[in-house]
């Protein structure tokens, strides 16, 4: 049996290698290599276009139980991560680079996966078909989606941070430290009180890039400008992206907020502003951005962007199985679905795999189950009570738990939730 699929992002090739994992004949379709979109750079599948990051791999919050998950899961993204991992005090980051080849180079020399460089238009088919194209496609490619779907498509906007090549910051002004763990992967930029007004006001009244083809401004939340939630308000500026919390000085000090610049390549030249996506103009960025301390003659390898994310309305098309009800033999995987987030893509990639085969091979389905986070997060996207599909990622909040269940502190909670969950998945595994 053939499978093809469109996209050789996260989600499409961590579905991909499940698929041929089990003996299924897959076609990758990709056309970055004749016409990329505007924020892909690289030759190579699964290119991480925004942060380096994958996220905390701590089991106190839900990104990191889905780690744990995925390991159950035997997840091909998550061990090509491990595999180029740098440090990043808790985080799983990686050399985004080194990354994507190693990803390409597996994808690539799989004997049952074959690559096609070129785009895929036909969506009416009638063979089985995974659509993993991204929240970013072409217009003709937008076409015919919206010729598929009808008016069940929503869209929401997007934007990715600055990355500073190191060796132009001014280390007498900022200084090492991490949250978690002290392995020097973090900068950090100290600002006092009077410094941090400045810098709120420049970013409020900077200007920014006009947006063309949006009907309205659908900020995602986790993943808001720098300058929207500076003219949202300082506390929520200072509490996310400036929070000085935990970022003490070498002589104890804490600064009244700070920027982080967290490392982005294995080499350690790079480094990039975390919690900084933006839509300023790239003149305004290098204005703005070199007046912080210690950023004065930074030299910016890539500015922040901002782009439209496409998703599509998946209570109203998808099943727990990520396969279309209206036309059973296809499936979507990935941001396109509305999960939101790399670990939560190439999650959706795998779930949709697992539907796929379920589907060619005539067998019960059998759903995540809705204690862990992954079965929790298809839960959320799938779910038909939903009039209007908001993007998510992995949290807490969408995992089940009996309210009648006592708990003395946040972290028992958190604990029992991440311990029931790993039993579980390896119970349905």
């Amino acid at each position: 049996m053939k499978v093809t699929i469109v996209g050789g992002g996260l989600a499409g090739c961590e579905a991909a290698w499940q698929l041929a994992q089990n003996g299924v004949e897959v076609h990758l379709y990709e056309k970055k290599k004749v016409n990329k979109n505007e924020i892909q750079s690289l030759e190579t599948f699964a290119e991480l276009v925004c942060s380096n990051t994958f996220r905390s791999v701590s089991t106190q919050n839900a990104v990191g139980i889905l780690k744990k998950e995925l390991e159950v899961l035997n997840s091909f993204i998550l061990d090509c991560a491990y595999e180029t991992q740098i440090p990043s005090d808790d985080a799983l980051a990686v050399d985004r680079e080194k990354f994507s080849k190693l990803v390409d180079e597996r994808i690539r020399g799989h004997k049952n996966i074959k690559i096609f460089e070129e785009e895929y238009l036909n969506l009416d088919t009638q063979e089985p078909l995974l659509i993993a194209s991204g929240p970013l496609c072409s217009d003709e490619f937008k076409r015919n989606l919206e010729s598929l779907l009808g008016k069940q498509k929503l869209f929401y906007l997007d934007a990715s941070a600055p990355i500073v090549e190191k060796e132009s910051i001014d280390f007498s002004k900022v200084y090492y430290k991490s949250r978690h763990n002290d392995d020097n992967s973090y900068i950090c930029v100290p600002l006092n009180e009077e410094q941090f007004n400045v810098f709120h006001e420049k970013l409020i009244n900077a200007q920014q890039v006009k947006l063309k083809d949006f009907e309205n401004e659908v900020f995602f939340k986790g993943c808001q400008p720098i300058e929207q939630l500076a003219k949202t308000s300082k506390k929520i500026l200072l509490r996310s992206a400036m929070s000085p919390n935990g970022l003490e000085n070498k002589e104890g000090q804490t600064p009244y907020s700070v920027v982080q610049l967290r490392r982005d390549d294995a080499l350690d030249n790079l480094y990039n502003m975390v919690g900084f996506q933006t839509n300023l103009t790239w003149k305004e960025q290098k204005e703005i951005f070199s007046w912080l301390p210690g950023m004065e003659k930074a030299v910016f390898r890539r500015f922040g962007v901002m782009h439209k994310n496409n998703f599509i309305n998946s209570p109203k098309i998808l099943n727990k199985k990520l396969q279309m009800m209206r036309k059973k033999n296809i499936f979507f995987a990935g941001q396109v679905t509305g999960v939101e987030g790399y670990i939560e893509s190439f999650a959706s990639g795998l779930v949709a795999a697992r539907g796929i085969l379920s589907y060619i091979n005539n067998t019960k389905f059998i759903p995540f189950p809705e204690d862990t986070v992954l079965g929790s997060l298809i839960e959320y996207i799938t779910n038909p009570k939903h009039k209007k599909l908001k993007p998510m990622k992995s949290n807490m909040g969408l995992i089940k738990i009996d309210q009648e269940l006592k708990f003395e502190s946040k972290a028992e909670k958190n604990e029992f939730i991440y311990k029931r969950a790993l039993e579980s998945i390896k119970r349905f595994t």
